[in-house]
């Protein structure tokens, strides 16, 4: 499934409203002057508002289940906008999908 190439500068969040953050490894493939988000990257998520009791369970991470088919960065595959994912709790719960709104609009893979 085609889509747009997710970078570090890219603005997506959990289910929930929390902010994630990409940090990347990649310190060759650039677009819009920042890094290309890969599948081995670290998806961290800040201020999940997912707090039901009696234990609280927020998104901590991201973790993409259908990265790019045909792109690759060092040998690790991209992260689309269409890309699917599952946001995480720290006991690993899964939280339900990550919401790309905002990335780069020049450079598209599959």
């Amino acid at each position: 499934m085609p889509g747009y190439l997710l970078h570090v500068g890219a603005t997506a969040i959990c289910p929930h409203g929390g902010q994630v953050s990409i940090i990347s490894s990649n310190t060759r493939v650039m677009v819009s002057s920042q890094a290309v988000a890969t599948v081995n990257d670290t998806y961290t998520v800040a201020g999940c508002a997912f707090t039901i009791p009696p234990k609280p369970q927020p998104c901590v991470k991201v973790q993409w289940l259908v990265p790019a088919s045909r792109v690759k960065v060092g040998g690790q595959a991209v992260i689309l906008q269409a890309s699917t994912g599952l946001c995480q709790s720290a006991e690993q719960i899964p939280q339900g999908p990550p919401n790309v709104l905002v990335t780069q609009l020049r450079v598209k893979g599959t």
